[in-house]
């Protein structure tokens, strides 16, 4: 475990791979920590300086008074990354983290070199939709009551009836989120409109969808795609939001397909 203040915030992170080389970071989704990469991220490490982190409110890192923005999440990102020395990096977001990847591939463009935008889009749901889930969250304290819906989103039938121990374990890490951790993001995504950004990335994108995915439906990303100039999308059969946990094997050779047709592999 390793913890570094950025942003004004305590960041739990790990660093991992060669020193020097390039770095790929990877951002998290809605109500998880950097675990869900674990089998993913160590295959890079042989080429990359791989850096994973919790955002604020998520994990070990610090959860300030809710609500927070995206600009918020993203000044978080770019001032670990200055406390790491990284000047630049390619990024691989899921779901909010994927907003926070667009995000900071607008706001300093030459600190990124690659996207991979995963089960994420320029606009994620509806201001209703937000304010429920919020109001759930903080009328209970916390997010049992919504974590089993939230988990039919999350993983495909299958996964869920055939791994129930997996599925135990990764519903642990949900509810153990701070609930106003967990609220201020909900907050973050519900005021984030980032398609006017879209148009404006100029890393090249790998969009990656989930074909069961119930929060961030395969159209929904590859709309996204349509606006991100020059960006492919790729669709993951048997696969529901949170691929690096359901498939992680197919999504580590999207990410590393796109990182050699970029030039950084």
């Amino acid at each position: 475990m390793a913890f570094i203040r950025a942003n004004g915030i305590v960041l739990h992170h790990q660093v991992i791979g060669k020193p020097g080389a390039p770095a790929l970071v990877f951002s998290n989704s809605l109500g998880s920590d950097f675990r869900i990469w674990q089998e993913v991220a160590p295959a890079f490490a042989d080429r990359f300086r791989v850096v994973l982190y919790d955002k604020r409110g998520h994990g070990l890192s610090d959860a300030p008074p809710a609500p927070y923005t995206m600009d918020d999440h993203t000044d978080d990102l770019l001032a670990l990354l200055d406390r790491l020395g990284i000047g630049n990096a390619a990024l691989v977001g899921l779901s909010v983290g994927g907003m926070i990847a667009q995000r900071a591939a607008v706001r300093a463009p030459d600190r990124v070199t690659a996207l991979v935008l995963c089960c994420t889009a320029a606009k994620i749901g509806t201001p209703q939709l937000w304010a429920e889930r919020i109001s759930a969250v903080e009328r209970s304290g916390g997010i049992g009551p919504i974590a089993e819906n939230v988990l039919e989103r999350w993983f495909t039938p299958d996964f869920r009836e055939k791994r129930r121990d997996d599925l135990a374990g990764w519903r642990n890490m949900l509810v153990r989120i701070p609930a106003h951790g967990y609220a201020g993001t909900c907050a973050a995504i519900r005021d984030a409109d980032l398609t006017a950004d879209a148009g404006r990335i100029a890393a090249p994108t790998l969009c990656v969808a989930g074909d069961q995915d119930g929060s961030t439906p395969p159209d929904v990303v590859r709309s996204t795609a349509s606006l991100v100039p020059g960006a492919r999308f790729e669709l993951i059969d048997g696969c529901g939001h949170i691929p690096c946990v359901e498939k992680p094997a197919v999504l580590g050779r999207l990410i590393h397909n796109h990182l050699r047709e970029t030039g950084l592999v």
